[in-house]
């Protein structure tokens, strides 16, 4: 295990530092090799912890040679696994390490958890090798904020100085001395004075949510019987084996394998003994549903549980504000005789709705009907046959007017654009000068006026300009001429020779 470190170059200093605790692992993994433990191969197997922490290591190096020059976590880890791996030889000078059930074999266990949470931290304090420092991101957004506010661009903190900031968080609850030791060893997975903020991540996830972050913790640990800290699957299963005469017995302990979670233990109505981590709910939350549901009745077997019902933490979105005549109905309030669950959203002013739509329908209805009256009320005040407009863009007189509704509203429908007419022979007009074939964009308008009625905001006026007069069947339509420009003839003609054509292009230039 130790002789790749030679071909790394770095300082003499750091050489025999890293060379001291890979000759301390190799000596722990030799004497956990002892056929006599019979240690099986479930988590925490330390037989497996320590060669992925030699190969995580080992990675960092190859990464960066000089990584302990001014890595401070780094160093401390280093100085950590050492103490460590001398703690547990220790053990092995006394045969009761060989027992499964004694003192000596418990500590072990513990040991090999304290060398699991090692390694899951090493692997999220340098992922891939490289080393994130500032970049590590809590999960929760208020805990980030106060180690960013407390501890600014640092990895670990000595314990004094982390307890100090959280004394801070809940003045009304103080820490006493007894409580302070139980939250180290509640925070420091690592046993190693200090906090990192791998560790204050998994505080958190643990025991949120923040603004009752102490709170949770004093009465889910030392307040409650069926917390078990530092019980590995196997011992949960042990422990729970005696209570298996009694459905509803249950422990709860932090997850060996998903550092944050929690694991939970108990007793089923058929006398099988379950363990379950549970998903997207607070610890609180979890025991307080099954302890609804009939499953952790008991914790740790004793007849009376917590009562939790009154520090349960609905969602928001499970929230409705409740009347003074809340238990019956808004509307024949007859009493109501169950409930479901609803979620209510925020409104988003810019999301479409139904409601919006019909709204709009109404209004567009009531413009039409008024403009329909407006019409008919012109119509009796002017008596003379109104000009339909024909499918050619020209007009008849002796038929009724008959205006698409979209034109009488403003702004609600795009304009009406007058069918092209088919091109006709040229016509020698006023001057003797011919003009060419018609072009499509021609239009027929007169100067004659219609009921203000007909007329909308897209009324375009013209000015007079000479044209070939048209033939007798086809009456224009009127429209408000303008002024004749300066340079122009000033005779009008007569309305019987007031028809002309124009280019609607050409006015579109004019402007």
């Amino acid at each position: 295990m130790i002789g790749d470190i030679s071909a790394i170059p770095m300082s003499n200093q750091d050489r025999r530092l890293v060379w001291k605790t890979f000759k301390l692992m190799d000596d722990a993994m030799k004497a956990c090799q002892n056929p006599r433990l019979s240690l099986k191969n479930s988590p925490p197997f330390i037989l497996d912890i320590l060669p992925d922490t030699y190969t995580q290591l080992m990675s960092i190096f190859t990464a960066n040679s000089q990584i302990l020059r001014d890595n401070t976590y780094l160093k401390i880890f280093l100085e950590n696994m050492q103490n460590k791996c001398k703690q547990m030889l220790k053990l092995f000078k006394d045969n009761d390490i060989f027992d499964e059930l004694s003192a000596a074999r418990r500590s072990l266990t513990k040991f090999s958890l304290t060398f699991s949470h090692m390694l899951f931290e090493l692997k999220s304090e340098f992922p891939n090798g490289i080393f994130v420092g500032d970049k590590f991101r809590i999960t929760k957004r208020e805990a980030e904020e106060f180690w960013n506010r407390n501890f600014p661009k640092r990895t670990v903190v000595p314990w004094n100085e982390f307890l100090a900031a959280m004394l801070t968080l809940d003045k009304t609850r103080p820490i006493s001395q007894q409580e302070s030791i139980s939250l180290k060893a509640t925070i420091d997975l690592t046993n190693d004075d200090y906090v990192s903020n791998f560790e204050f991540d998994v505080f958190t996830r643990l025991f949120y949510p923040w603004k009752t972050l102490i709170r949770n913790w004093q009465l889910l640990t030392t307040s409650h019987p069926g917390y078990v800290a530092f019980l590995t699957y196997d011992e949960v299963k042990r422990k729970l084996e005696k209570l298996s005469n009694k459905p509803g017995s249950y422990v709860f302990r932090l997850s060996c394998t998903r550092p944050g979670q929690w694991a939970i233990g108990y007793v089923a109505p058929d006398g099988k003994i379950y363990q379950t981590i549970p998903q997207n709910k607070s610890l609180i939350q979890a025991l307080h549903e099954g302890s609804k549901e009939g499953f952790y009745l008991y914790p740790n077997g004793r007849n009376k549980d917590i009562d939790l019902s009154t520090v349960i933490e609905m969602p928001q979105a499970d929230r409705v504000k409740e009347s003074e005549s809340g238990n019956t109905c808004p509307f024949c309030r007859y009493e109501i005789k169950g409930t479901n669950r609803v979620i209510i959203d925020r409104f988003n002013p810019t999301a479409p709705s139904i409601e919006t739509e019909l709204v709009d329908l109404n209004d567009l209805k009531a413009q039409m009907k008024k403009h329909i009256k407006q019409r008919t009320i012109s119509k009796e005040s002017h008596p003379q046959p109104s000009p339909r407009i024909t499918t050619n863009g020209t007009t008849n007189g002796n038929e009724a007017a008959e205006v698409p509704v979209g034109s009488l509203i403003p702004n609600l429908t795009p304009p009406v654009i007058a069918p092209p007419l088919p091109p006709r022979n040229s016509v020698v007009g006023y001057g003797e000068h011919k003009r060419s074939p018609r072009d499509l964009n021609y239009v027929n308008v007169t100067e004659n006026t219609v009921p203000a009625a007909l007329l909308d905001s897209r009324t375009i006026s013209i000015p007079s300009t000479h044209a070939p007069a048209l033939p007798s069947p086809l009456i224009p339509i009127p429209v408000q001429a303008e002024p004749v420009n300066p340079g122009q003839s000033q005779n009008r003609m007569s309305s019987s020779q007031a028809m002309e054509y124009v280019n609607t292009t050409d006015i579109g230039e004019q402007k």
